[in-house]
Protein backbone atom coordinates (compact mmCIF):
# COMPACT_ATOMS: atom_id res chain seq x y z
CA UNK A 1 0.00 0.00 0.00
CA UNK A 2 1.30 3.44 -0.97
CA UNK A 3 1.59 6.12 1.81
CA UNK A 4 -1.43 7.47 2.94
CA UNK A 5 -0.28 11.03 3.80
CA UNK A 6 -2.10 12.81 1.73
CA UNK A 7 -0.69 16.70 2.57
CA UNK A 8 2.91 17.67 3.09
CA UNK A 9 3.16 20.84 3.05
CA UNK A 10 3.11 23.42 6.08
CA UNK A 11 1.34 23.05 9.32
CA UNK A 12 -2.02 24.80 8.51
CA UNK A 13 -3.80 24.19 11.33
CA UNK A 14 -3.91 27.33 13.87
CA UNK A 15 -5.07 26.26 16.88
CA UNK A 16 -3.77 24.12 19.68
CA UNK A 17 -4.46 22.77 23.29
CA UNK A 18 -1.71 22.48 25.75
CA UNK A 19 -2.56 20.43 28.29
CA UNK A 20 -1.26 20.75 32.28
CA UNK A 21 -1.83 18.75 34.72
CA UNK A 22 -5.19 20.78 35.88
CA UNK A 23 -5.41 23.65 33.22
CA UNK A 24 -6.14 23.71 29.35
CA UNK A 25 -4.75 26.56 27.42
CA UNK A 26 -6.22 27.14 24.30
CA UNK A 27 -3.83 29.04 21.33
CA UNK A 28 -4.67 30.15 18.04
CA UNK A 29 -2.00 31.77 16.15
CA UNK A 30 1.11 31.86 19.06
CA UNK A 31 -1.77 33.98 21.23
CA UNK A 32 -3.53 32.54 24.00
CA UNK A 33 -7.59 32.81 23.33
CA UNK A 34 -9.42 30.54 26.25
CA UNK A 35 -8.05 29.04 29.30
CA UNK A 36 -10.21 26.39 31.73
CA UNK A 37 -9.68 23.74 33.95
CA UNK A 38 -9.50 20.41 33.01
CA UNK A 39 -12.45 19.13 35.10
CA UNK A 40 -14.42 21.73 34.06
CA UNK A 41 -16.62 22.84 30.54
CA UNK A 42 -16.39 26.98 32.30
CA UNK A 43 -14.12 29.30 30.95
CA UNK A 44 -11.79 31.54 33.12
CA UNK A 45 -12.40 34.78 32.00
CA UNK A 46 -9.77 36.51 34.35
CA UNK A 47 -6.74 34.08 33.89
CA UNK A 48 -3.60 35.85 33.44
CA UNK A 49 -2.76 33.81 29.99
CA UNK A 50 -5.46 35.40 28.01
CA UNK A 51 -4.07 37.16 25.11
CA UNK A 52 -0.62 36.58 25.74
CA UNK A 53 1.38 35.34 23.19
CA UNK A 54 2.85 32.08 23.52
CA UNK A 55 6.73 33.35 23.19
CA UNK A 56 8.80 30.49 24.23
CA UNK A 57 9.40 27.47 26.44
CA UNK A 58 10.96 26.28 30.04
CA UNK A 59 12.50 22.81 29.84
CA UNK A 60 13.00 21.46 33.34
CA UNK A 61 16.11 22.02 35.26
CA UNK A 62 16.13 25.65 33.34
CA UNK A 63 15.65 29.08 34.30
CA UNK A 64 15.42 30.96 30.70
CA UNK A 65 12.82 30.44 28.63
CA UNK A 66 14.03 29.37 24.95
CA UNK A 67 12.04 30.49 21.25
CA UNK A 68 10.24 27.61 20.00
CA UNK A 69 6.56 25.68 20.67
CA UNK A 70 6.51 23.85 23.58
CA UNK A 71 6.91 20.43 23.77
CA UNK A 72 5.91 17.36 26.00
CA UNK A 73 7.58 18.09 29.78
CA UNK A 74 8.29 21.84 29.33
CA UNK A 75 6.72 24.61 30.59
CA UNK A 76 5.00 27.55 28.69
CA UNK A 77 6.24 30.74 28.45
CA UNK A 78 3.83 33.55 27.75
CA UNK A 79 4.43 37.09 27.84
CA UNK A 80 2.19 40.50 26.32
CA UNK A 81 5.52 42.90 26.23
CA UNK A 82 4.17 44.21 30.22
CA UNK A 83 4.29 40.87 32.15
CA UNK A 84 5.43 37.05 31.45
CA UNK A 85 3.68 34.24 32.81
CA UNK A 86 5.35 30.18 33.27
CA UNK A 87 3.12 27.69 33.13
CA UNK A 88 3.15 23.73 34.93
CA UNK A 89 4.46 21.24 32.59
CA UNK A 90 2.87 20.12 29.16
CA UNK A 91 1.46 16.91 29.84
CA UNK A 92 -0.40 17.00 26.30
CA UNK A 93 -0.93 18.78 22.85
CA UNK A 94 -4.01 18.24 20.89
CA UNK A 95 -6.07 19.59 18.46
CA UNK A 96 -9.30 20.81 19.45
CA UNK A 97 -12.57 19.94 17.88
CA UNK A 98 -14.61 22.59 15.68
CA UNK A 99 -16.97 22.47 18.62
CA UNK A 100 -14.98 23.64 21.08
CA UNK A 101 -13.31 26.12 18.97
CA UNK A 102 -17.05 27.80 18.06
CA UNK A 103 -17.25 28.13 22.14
CA UNK A 104 -14.03 30.18 22.62
CA UNK A 105 -15.34 33.19 24.78
CA UNK A 106 -15.63 36.46 21.74
CA UNK A 107 -14.05 38.51 23.91
CA UNK A 108 -10.64 36.64 23.51
CA UNK A 109 -10.25 37.34 19.65
CA UNK A 110 -6.33 37.77 19.32
CA UNK A 111 -5.21 41.48 18.97
CA UNK A 112 -2.25 41.48 16.46
CA UNK A 113 1.25 41.91 18.28
CA UNK A 114 4.76 43.07 18.02
CA UNK A 115 6.49 40.09 16.42
CA UNK A 116 9.25 41.24 17.79
CA UNK A 117 10.29 39.12 20.70
CA UNK A 118 11.35 40.55 24.16
CA UNK A 119 14.41 39.90 25.87
CA UNK A 120 15.25 37.28 27.33
CA UNK A 121 16.89 38.14 30.53
CA UNK A 122 13.76 39.42 31.98
CA UNK A 123 12.35 37.92 35.58
CA UNK A 124 9.08 35.98 35.52
CA UNK A 125 6.43 38.25 37.16
CA UNK A 126 4.21 35.45 37.19
CA UNK A 127 3.98 31.44 37.28
CA UNK A 128 0.74 29.29 37.32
Amino acid sequence: MANCNPYDGPERRVHKVYVTRHTEYHVRKGVCVAVKPRQSETWIDDHGALRMRLDGLVKQGMLAPLPGPPVLGARMYFTNGEAELLTSSVVDIVRPPKNVVAQYPPEQEPKEEDPTPLPRSRAFTQRV
